[in-house]
This record gives structure tokens, C-alpha cells and sequence, in this order.
């Protein structure tokens, strides 16, 4: 497969952004390699976001429809891409300047690849940054591994900083757009057929983390959601013969959301995680959730000296285990 020159359309959904469409596309085409092919997909957006395209003019192909969720629009823009090789840009986030030479420099190197990512900057509305997702002592040392690996690691960079060949999308179908964890469901369906990812250590992109009115930044999950996510990918791990591989990246999902819930005093929801996937927690999660079930007023100081405890017992290294088919 021959990656000498890739040519490259960039995908960017956008639904009421013209607060940050403008960065976003000002990023873009500032590229020290720019891509071929800018393509804005307006979900329904009733501000001004269509007025602000409309003033880059030719260089931006613009399209619209009706309000249908990040990944219609995502699957849109694939529709419409007129090159090989597909990026993303979400309209609240930015690129930085050599976003896609310093890609494309690893994919001519590594001709056999059909997606790469790299590392992502967090930075919240007020400018301040916090550190890059996968810092430099997670390196793996290597511009390409396994999206499992990368992914434990924290290494999988984002969805502003995925490139993949359109084709790639031809054989393991489009985003989904019945649930919100789209983009993720869509890496490890790619993953379960093309295992071997580029990577690029440096940041690429700028992700906000707190712009208002974001296609993508409404993460307020249904617990059952991400249920039937992990029971899906469960099966399709197994059907690929990848069930060793996904199961430490099922389990780290499983512990941040667990967390997660657990902060936001939602013990109750954070059991059906438990009830359901317990065999795949170390023991001092199901006992943080078992505590946060029967007190889930409990503060985030009380839930942190528990797990402090639980360190100091070593029960943060008891053995996981695969679950039963």
C-alpha cells in the first residue's frame, strides 16, 4: 500500500460553533502540509456558523443537514471526500501548524500503515493547558504499536488526531449514530481489523475541554449506554480473535467511568457497571463501589482515603480476569 504522497480531506462537524468554527478552520489552513480537501458538515445549526464558512469562500467546501449528531455528520463528510486519507477536526478544537507533515513524514516511512494518530494538548476556556494526553514517560518508544497497547497507555491521542484511509471506513462500516461514544466504538472497530497504528509522540491538536454547546463535549452518558458498548465490543473482540487484547482496554474504560460516577456521588449507577463486568475490576474498585452504593453521599475526600487504603493493602494489584463467554 503506497503512502509516498498521501493526499488528505479533512472532516470538520460542527453544530452552533460560530464562537470557535473560525480557529478550527483558521488552524487548518495554516498547515505547514495542508490538506487537499477542507469539508465542513453543519448538523443544524441555527447561529452563525454557516455566515463565518461562508467567508473563506472556494476554500472550504461547506454542506448541511438537518440536526442528526456528530456521527451523521462524520459519515457525511466521508461521503464527500474526494481523497484517500481522512482527518478530523471537531469545530470547538484546533490543530497545531505541523499536524499533518509530521504524519504524513510517518506514513511514508511506514507505507503498510492505514491510520495514525498522535498526542493532543488539553486546554480549558480560559487558555490554561494541562498535560498532553499521553505524556513523555508513556512513550512507547516506537512511531507505530498496537492501538491496544497505545490505548492502555493513554497513547491513542483523540479523534482531532486520527488519520485514516477512506477505505479503511469501506470495510468496517461508518460511525454509528445511535449512541454518543461514537468515535471510540469506531477506533477499536478499526482496531479489530488493522491493529497496527502510527504514532505521533509530539501534539497535534488542542482539545477544549469545557467550550459551551459542543457537538461532541455533551458527555452526560446513560450508564446502559455504555453497557451494551461494552458488551458489543466484548463480542466483536472475541469474534476477531482479539478478546486478550481489548480486555485491559475494556477494563480501564470500566475503571475511569466507574470513577467517574463514583465522584459524582452516582454509586448506585456505578454498581450496574459492577453487577454486570465485576470480574473484569481489581478488587479495590468493587470494594470503592460497593462502599459508594451504601453511602453515596460519600465526598471525594472520603472516596480518595479509601482508595489510598486500598493502595496501601495492595489491593490495586489483584489480578483481573477475563469474563466468561
Amino acid at each position: 500500500m503506497e503512502n509516498r504522497d498521501p493526499s488528505v480531506s479533512v472532516i470538520i462537524p460542527a453544530f452552533n460553533s460560530s464562537g470557535t468554527i473560525r480557529r478550527a478552520l483558521d488552524s487548518v489552513l495554516v498547515q505547514t502540509r495542508p490538506p487537499e480537501q477542507i469539508i465542513v458538515v453543519d448538523d443544524g445549526s441555527t447561529d452563525g456558523t454557516a455566515v463565518i464558512v461562508s467567508e473563506y469562500g472556494g476554500r472550504i467546501d461547506y454542506f448541511w443537514q438537518p440536526n442528526a449528531g456528530v456521527g451523521a455528520a462524520r459519515n457525511f463528510g466521508i461521503r464527500e471526500a474526494k481523497n484517500p486519507w481522512i482527518a478530523f477536526l471537531d469545530a470547538d478544537d484546533e490543530w497545531l501548524p505541523d499536524h499533518l507533515f509530521r504524519q504524513v513524514e510517518i506514513l511514508r516511512a511506514h507505507p503498510d500503515l492505514v491510520w495514525i494518530t498522535g498526542n493532543c494538548l488539553r486546554r480549558d476556556s480560559q487558555g490554561r493547558n494541562s498535560p498532553a494526553f499521553c505524556s513523555a514517560d508513556k512513550s512507547l518508544r516506537s512511531d507505530r504499536a498496537s492501538f491496544f497497547t497505545a490505548f492502555t497507555q493513554n497513547c491513542w491521542g483523540c479523534t482531532d488526531t486520527m488519520l485514516i484511509r477512506r477505505e479503511v471506513f469501506e470495510q468496517v462500516g461508518e460511525f454509528r449514530t445511535e449512541f454518543k461514544t461514537t468515535d471510540i466504538d469506531m477506533w477499536f472497530r478499526i482496531a479489530f481489523q488493522f491493529p497496527e497504528i502510527g504514532i505521533v509522540y509530539e501534539p497535534l491538536a488542542v482539545y477544549y475541554l469545557d467550550t459551551p454547546d459542543s457537538i461532541i463535549k455533551s458527555r452526560l452518558q446513560d450508564v446502559e449506554v455504555l453497557i451494551q458498548f461494552l458488551r458489543r465490543n466484548l463480542r466483536l473482540a472475541q469474534d476477531h480473535g482479539k478478546a486478550a487484547e481489548f480486555q485491559p482496554c475494556a477494563s480501564l474504560m470500566l475503571r475511569k467511568w466507574i470513577r467517574g460516577l463514583l465522584f459524582a456521588g452516582q454509586g448506585r449507577q456505578a454498581k450496574g457497571f459492577a453487577n454486570e463486568f465485576g470480574s473484569m475490576l481489581p478488587l479495590y474498585c468493587r470494594i470503592l463501589v460497593w462502599i459508594g452504593s451504601l453511602f453515596p453521599g460519600l465526598t471525594a475526600s472520603g472516596l480518595r482515603l479509601v482508595s489510598r487504603l486500598a493502595r496501601g493493602m495492595g489491593l490495586r494489584n489483584s489480578a483481573t480476569r477475563t469474563p466468561s463467554t
